[in-house]
């Protein structure tokens, strides 16, 4: 798995994902929401899990576990089918687990765009409720300073395709952050945790990434 250089401000965070997008078909990229022109995927994100056509770490919808699943709508784009055939910044701008995630994709220009042309990813997506326990000031803070609010996200992007089962199997990933330490997860199944954050909805495929919606936002060097 190959890990990105250090990135200080948010137009070297864009120029970074582009180029893990460009260059990867193994899987690089980011974690989104918010709107985009990007075009719509038609990546077969309904390959079964592992499988070599769809590439390791892909979902189908059958995959889908979390006590949070069932707040995610049964149709429509923001439903567990209709995310799969979108890229995952707009998917995400479509599930309304994350609403605040997708307000802070977006106070990063460009950011959204380069989330949709990435390749396959994972993507640990914190709710919205991880959001509001930062407070509304320093949430406040941070979309108004993408230099800092950058690495936080690249933080909860990992530059390879995982299912449930592959991390409980790596223990460790290293995100686009590389300067913010590994991400751990611990447990196994259904029960894995993300540097200590519960999965709330996880193995959520959509064309380019598998996203894992947890309840806690990760902060650069604090894994526990």
């Amino acid at each position: 798995m190959s890990t990105t250089r250090r990135i200080a401000g948010a137009g070297i965070a864009a120029a970074a994902l582009l180029s893990l997008a460009a260059c990867g078909s193994g899987g690089d990229s980011a974690a989104e929401g918010g709107e985009s022109s990007a075009p719509r995927s038609s990546a077969p994100a309904s390959s079964p899990m592992n499988e070599s056509a769809g590439g390791e770490g892909v979902t189908t919808a059958m995959d889908v576990y979390g006590p949070a699943c069932s707040q995610v709508p049964t149709d429509g784009e923001g439903s567990v089918q209709g995310m799969i055939d979108d890229p995952v910044a707009t998917a995400a701008s479509n599930n309304p687990l994350l609403t605040k995630l997708v307000a802070a994709v977006g106070a990063v220009d460009g950011l959204a765009d380069t989330l949709n042309s990435a390749e396959n990813i994972t993507v640990f997506a914190p709710a919205d409720p991880a959001f509001e326990a930062l407070g509304e000031q320093k949430f406040n803070e941070l979309a108004n300073n993408p230099d800092q609010l950058a690495p936080i996200l690249q933080y909860h992007v990992v530059p390879q395709r995982y299912d449930a089962e592959g991390l409980a199997q790596a223990g460790e990933v290293e995100s686009l952050n590389s300067d913010g330490g590994p991400v751990t997860i611990e447990g196994s199944g259904e029960n894995i945790t993300v540097n200590g954050a519960k999965v709330l909805c996880g193995n959520i495929p959509t064309a380019n990434a598998t996203v894992f919606v947890i309840d806690s936002v990760l902060m650069p060097g604090t894994n526990s």
